[in-house]
């Protein structure tokens, strides 16, 4: 099956499941939504990427995604919050860490319903020259908490 097919099936199913633990995560009363602004979602995301304190970036792991939150990226997944802060722990400690790289949100982040778009941005720490630019696919909950993450690099 081609890739940009594969995609669209897991894009289809995932938003499926998303709709399916939307309908569970009753919290709020029916109708009321968290007002999100997704540029200030997306700087909260992108910033727990570049976070080098374990206990900020557990936190706010925490914060950003539902317990059983999701995270898809080429061939690999981190489900929960012990895979996510393990899959962003690697990613900080190879692209920061080592090699003194930062990111950042671009502006522009989208939202419509429950979803959230943005693109994000791998630069030098000390220079502005975009070196990688990605583009990340959220389904948030009526909270504004992540279900389901996609990550597509480069975009």
């Amino acid at each position: 099956m081609p890739r940009t097919i594969h995609y669209l099936l897991a894009l289809l199913v995932s938003a499926a499941l998303a709709m399916a633990a939307l309908a569970q995560d009753a919290r709020l009363p029916i109708g009321e939504k968290v007002m999100l602004d997704p540029q200030t979602l997306a700087d909260r995301y992108v910033a727990v990427w570049n976070e080098k304190d374990e206990k900020r970036r557990r936190e706010t792991i925490a914060s950003l995604w539902v317990p059983d939150g999701q995270h898809f990226v080429e061939g690999r997944q981190a489900r929960g919050y012990e895979e996510l802060e393990k899959r962003i722990r690697g990613s900080h400690e190879k692209n920061v860490r080592d090699d003194r790289n930062r990111s950042r949100a671009a502006p522009g982040a989208r939202r419509l319903h429950d979803v959230v778009t943005f693109h994000w941005e791998m630069l030098p720490a000390d220079a502005d020259t975009v070196m990688v630019r990605g583009l990340q696919f959220l389904i948030i909950n009526d909270e504004g908490r992540i279900l389901i993450d996609y990550q597509f690099f480069p975009a």
